[in-house]
């Protein structure tokens, strides 16, 4: 059983308060999209994709700075990411914020309301992007016709309780530098898996947006920067980053909670061992090749 096109849309705007005009919003075309072979819907056979059935894509564009739904909101949707960079916030009683997390190309928001029926946390645009919205009632009807996606959709609920219980981990195990090399290293795995550079990226973030996360103070993510950059395990130009050293990085993941001393010996032995460049990023100057990131020592990573 599918859903008209034109219900979709009153169904998004009405239930869910979608709320886009018109210039705002375009059917999906999922099979020239970029990021089809990483999204929630990689494994939909050919027939989903014509004439939009069983599945029914809205595609919105979300401003930088706007919130594609609010903690409280009744969920009513799942929403794949087809460009751009999102984070989730949590809100405390006391009226404190934390972000929960980031999100980018490929991957899925809404997951977290399936089971009580709203939003528990805000999702906001961190860059102008676009998603993919999927009623769930649409999706619900194409995982009872198609077994495959029946797997993928699971195999996407897993990921995302993987990515709950490494965040504990995170928070739980490791120190500062700890937290911020796990966060880099899993960073760098995301842009590879959608074909970007794994050795150079933008940070959406700001260094307060990321404290946040890794529960650190802005003075602490900025002062870890500086030390992993003094060390030659990155090269940070605002928010520019350029991992030099992958095998530091894992180093401080590996050792950190063996040694009282923790990363002031790692550091040194990371200098002497190789000497890059620890000047900030010029136009056109190439970083050492990264080595492949291999097996990681934690599913944090990747």
């Amino acid at each position: 059983m599918g859903v008209n096109k034109t219900d979709a849309f009153d169904w998004l705007d009405e239930s869910h308060g979608l709320g886009a005009g018109p210039k705002d919003r375009a059917y999906a075309d999922c099979a020239g999209c970029p990021v089809r072979r990483t999204c929630l819907w990689a494994a939909a056979p050919a027939e989903a994709f014509q004439g939009l059935h069983p599945i029914v894509h809205v595609r919105r564009r979300v401003r930088r700075g706007e919130s594609l739904f609010r903690s409280g909101d009744p969920f009513g949707a799942l929403y794949t990411i087809r460009s751009g960079f999102f984070k989730t916030t949590l809100l405390y009683a006391d009226g404190r914020e934390q972000v929960g997390g980031f999100y980018m190309a490929g991957e899925t928001l809404g997951l977290t309301g399936i089971g009580p029926q709203v939003h528990i946390s805000t999702a906001t645009a961190l860059e102008d992007g676009e998603v993919c919205a999927v009623p769930f009632p649409a999706l619900e009807q194409a995982l009872l016709d198609s077994p495959l996606m029946q797997r993928r959709f699971h195999k996407v609920m897993a990921e995302e309780i993987v990515r709950e219980q490494a965040t504990m981990m995170l928070l739980g195990s490791f120190d500062a530098e700890g937290r911020v090399a796990a966060f880099l290293l899993n960073l760098a795995c995301r842009y590879a898996s959608l074909g970007y550079s794994a050795e150079e990226f933008h940070l959406r973030m700001t260094r307060e947006e990321l404290g946040s996360y890794l529960g650190l103070t802005l003075e602490t993510v900025s002062r870890t920067f500086s030390k992993m950059h003094e060390a030659g395990l990155v090269a940070v130009n605002l928010k520019q980053v350029r991992i030099l050293d992958v095998e530091g990085l894992r180093r401080v993941l590996s050792r950190e909670r063996q040694s009282p001393e923790r990363l002031p010996r790692l550091y040194l032995a990371a200098r002497k061992a190789a000497k890059p460049s620890r000047g900030p990023l010029r136009s056109g100057a190439k970083a050492p090749p990264l080595p492949a990131l291999g097996s990681a020592p934690l599913s944090l990573v990747c």
